[in-house]
């Protein structure tokens, strides 16, 4: 996802000199367009997002520089509920969640957590009226809301850019308002889809070229968090990361649908040939990522999140399959998706080298029966969502 800006953008880059490799407009900026030189010529460090990106980073320590109250925007859902759980785990601090609990959000995924350091409020990070009291209480802010669901974007785009764009502004001025640190949780998707034989991965300094409505709002929200860094001083980090799997998913997303499917006898659907490449993190894995660029991480940058799990999807749907004793080859194939990316992948070298972090699943098969094994034991949680979740693919013959 994000990083900061490369070659300097001259006054027509938004235009006729497009950011990124593939931008529209025949004068791209080029590859290193949101890479290694800043945006802003007096940027501190190689991937800063701004001039006023001067802070070093921190210990890790179970709190952040004096951090004892988190405000977790999104922290029902998949990503953002295992956050929260991470942090009730390895930290002391403690958490509000906002959520505006649409069909995403899940109640039932922060059910046991401690009374005494956690508090879900229901709102909308674009109602400034909800997000200000909560910001101006809270030492820190980290940004997960979001509406992600690549298909879903292209059926309705517009709640992509009230919660994507509209919200991220909100609570930028709030953090601006307050003077809170900020971080912002982007995706991979911003960077758009590499072929299946370049042997390059993204960095913090690949161009954007994002290629849906959903990809396109993030890489807005990520520009957004730039410019205020650099305009108003906010004290923020980015993180774009690959896909996530693991407890709490919603089985509209590929892996817990080819789970659940095969739970309930039904065969799993795969998209077109199902050659498209995935780059697969455990959500617990993204977490810990996250912490260490909050308690480590120097403001300004950008850092890339992936732990090496590359996979087509075609191979997934198999490893699941004969994870759960079917035949590998017991899966339908199904129209592909439009404008389906290719191939992702992460390289995630600066937060390994410069911060210390390091994936405590270093197997994608490790994780994925992990994964398995907790929608078998959990049917009460993601059974209500399944019958209308199908439906709607049949509607769109999915």
């Amino acid at each position: 996802m994000p990083c900061a800006a490369g070659d300097a953008i001259s006054p027509d880059a938004i235009g006729r000199n497009a950011i990124g490799r593939n931008a529209i407009g025949r004068n791209a900026i080029g590859r290193n367009a949101i890479g290694r030189n800043a945006i802003g010529r007096n940027a501190i460090g190689r991937n800063a997002i701004g001039r006023v990106a001067e802070s070093g980073p921190g210990a890790l320590t179970g709190t952040v520089q004096g951090v004892k109250n988190l405000l977790v925007t999104g922290g029902a859902g998949f990503i953002g509920s295992n956050f929260v759980h991470y942090l009730m785990e390895h930290t002391d601090v403690s958490v509000t969640v906002l959520d505006k609990l649409t069909y995403a959000g899940n109640r039932a995924s922060l059910e046991g957590l401690l009374a005494d350091r956690f508090e879900l409020v229901v709102g909308d990070i674009a109602d400034a009226a909800v997000v200000d009291p909560l910001t101006e209480r809270t030492d820190a802010v980290v940004h997960y809301a979001a509406e992600s669901h690549n298909d879903n974007s292209l059926h309705d785009p517009r709640p992509f850019l009230d919660t994507n764009i509209i919200g991220t502004y909100t609570l930028l001025e709030a953090a601006r308002r307050y003077g809170k640190r900020f971080h912002h949780i982007s995706t991979d998707e911003v960077y758009g889809d590499l072929e299946l034989d370049d042997p390059e991965r993204f960095t913090e300094s690949t161009p954007y070229n994002p290629s849906s409505p959903y990809s396109s709002t993030k890489a807005a929200s990520d520009l957004l968090v730039r410019a205020w860094v650099r305009s108003f001083g906010v004290q923020a980090t980015i993180s774009n990361c690959s896909n996530n799997y693991g407890p709490y998913q919603h089985v509209e997303k590929f892996i817990p649908r080819q789970i659940t499917n095969v739970i309930d006898g039904v065969r799993p659907r795969l998209y077109g040939e199902g050659l498209n490449v995935r780059d697969w993190i455990h959500a617990n894995d993204h977490s810990s990522a996250v912490w260490t660029i909050l308690t480590r991480g120097e403001i300004g940058q950008t850092y890339l999140i992936g732990a090496d799990g590359e996979r087509n999807n075609r191979d997934v749907v198999e490893l699941i399959l004969t994870g759960m004793g079917r035949p590998a080859d017991a899966y339908d194939h199904v129209v592909d998706r439009a404008g389906h990316d290719m191939r992702y992948a992460i390289d995630s070298t600066k937060l390994r080298t410069e911060l210390g972090w390091t994936p405590g699943f270093q197997h994608f098969d490790q994780g994925l029966r992990e994964t398995i094994a907790w929608y078998r034991e959990n049917e009460p949680w993601w059974r209500p969502q399944k019958a209308a979740t199908e439906s709607k693919y049949t509607e769109l013959g999915q």
